[in-house]
């Protein structure tokens, strides 16, 4: 059992910044890919940026490139997402998850990842 927990969404103006975090509840293996993912209302669940595990390479979604930086502690097992230069737009629950084997089976940027946390709103006013 893998248990992730996000943490620090909120309410912030456009052009603001949030930051969001994420722990596992186990050492993620090195094949591992930590993703954070996005659903908005009426939308579907959309890719927003990942991480390898092991040589921390990292992936974004067009949206958000140049805006948001994902990063990883791997002392504490958690995964951010600094978030910069908010809109309106990129309101959704935020939600964090893991994936095995990841570039081996082709699904970085996809949403078939294999372990999910809850999400954590966030809400960027206009």
């Amino acid at each position: 059992q893998v248990d992730l927990v996000e943490s620090g969404g909120g309410l912030v103006q456009a052009g603001g910044s949030l930051k969001l975090s994420c722990s596992v509840s186990r050492d993620p293996f090195s094949d591992w890919a930590m993703g954070w993912f996005r659903q908005a209302p009426g939308k579907e669940r959309e890719f927003v940026a990942t991480i390898t595990w092991s040589r921390g390479k990292t992936y974004y979604a067009d949206s958000v490139k140049g805006r948001f930086t994902i990063s990883r502690d791997n002392t504490k097992n958690t995964v951010y997402l600094q978030m910069n230069d908010l809109k309106p737009e990129d309101t959704a629950v935020y939600y964090c998850a893991a994936a095995y084997s990841a570039v081996t089976r082709g699904i970085l940027t996809t949403t078939q990842y294999d372990y999910w946390g809850q999400g954590t709103q966030v809400t960027v006013s206009s």
